[in-house]
């Protein structure tokens, strides 16, 4: 099916409908390149390819809700799937719900996630980072991570700076107590900067992945080396 689909017109990235094939109901759209999709193929489970990532994931690789593809339809246009699965784990959207379409634009949204549960799912940093996301449109007058996003730009690189102040003096100190709290905060106005810089901290891992195992001192000398 590979050859039959028009990834020139896509752009190598071609959107993808999930549908559970029992109930039919829509469970998520995603996007995959030609290696995530004949991995999706070669394995029968669902491989897509992450823009904020910028990396192919197997769906459940975290949380263990992995899709097994029962079927495989490419429309007319031969520019978009819809594959049906098998939803393994019982849910698909990293919220913790079934489908990722619960947010009603007319009505009230009846679905509430469980903090602990997607918490278990995706790690503290993922879920922490996806709150951010979702605070963006939140009022900022009620709002402390809608405030530093929509704010003035040096509101937010100031406050980053400061909590990186107050962790160097909590280091000096020797304060372990202090030590947790002030890196928390550190990390956490870290993640808020990537939020509005709309850059998943899964990139800042696969950066320290690949330094893992090479010397700092080399690594260093390549930025160096760099004009």
């Amino acid at each position: 099916m590979s050859k039959n689909i028009n990834w020139k017109k896509v752009d190598g990235l071609l959107p993808v409908i999930v549908q559970d094939e029992k109930t039919k109901q829509v469970l998520m759209l995603a996007y995959m390149n030609e290696e995530a999709f004949e991995l999706s193929k070669k394995s029968g489970f669902a491989h897509y390819y992450s823009r904020t990532k910028k990396r192919i994931w197997k769906k459940g690789e975290q949380s263990g809700n992995t899709q097994k593809i029962k079927s495989i339809f490419l429309d007319c246009d031969q520019d978009a799937l819809l594959i049906e699965i098998e939803q393994i784990g019982g849910v698909s959207c990293h919220t913790g719900a079934v489908s990722c379409f619960f947010t009603s634009l007319d009505k009230p949204t009846n679905f509430n996630s469980s903090i602990n549960e997607t918490v278990k799912m995706y790690g503290i940093v993922d879920t922490l980072y996806h709150t951010i996301l979702e605070k963006k449109g939140d009022d900022p007058s009620i709002s402390y991570v809608s405030k530093l996003i929509n704010g003035e730009e040096n509101t937010l690189l100031k406050k980053i700076a400061e909590e990186a102040g107050e962790l160097i003096l909590a280091i000096k100190d020797k304060d372990e107590k202090e030590i947790v709290y002030e890196a928390a905060d550190l990390l956490f106005h870290s993640l808020v900067a990537l939020g509005k810089s709309e850059i998943h901290p899964d990139l800042v891992k696969q950066e320290l992945h690949r330094r893992l195992g090479v010397s700092g001192i080399t690594e260093k000398s390549s930025r160096d080396d760099k004009p």
